[in-house]
């Protein structure tokens, strides 16, 4: 038992990311993403503002 060393196993080294080239596609893409998800926050924004959609319906009581 003397052989065996305690402490964290270093992890494998992974491979560098290579850097990617970006398109014209991929930037309209990503532009068009980021103003897809703003629209979104003001949409719910928006809806924060108002009362509760569905009122209506059967209500149930605590008692049984």
């Amino acid at each position: 038992m003397l052989g065996r060393k305690g402490g964290k196993k270093k992890p494998l080294k992974q491979p560098k990311k290579q850097a990617k080239e970006v398109d014209e596609e991929d930037k309209a893409f990503k532009q068009k993403q980021k103003e897809e998800q703003k629209n979104l926050e003001e949409l719910k924004a928006k809806a924060a503002g108002k009362g509760p959609l569905a009122t209506g319906g059967i209500k149930k009581s605590g008692k049984k």
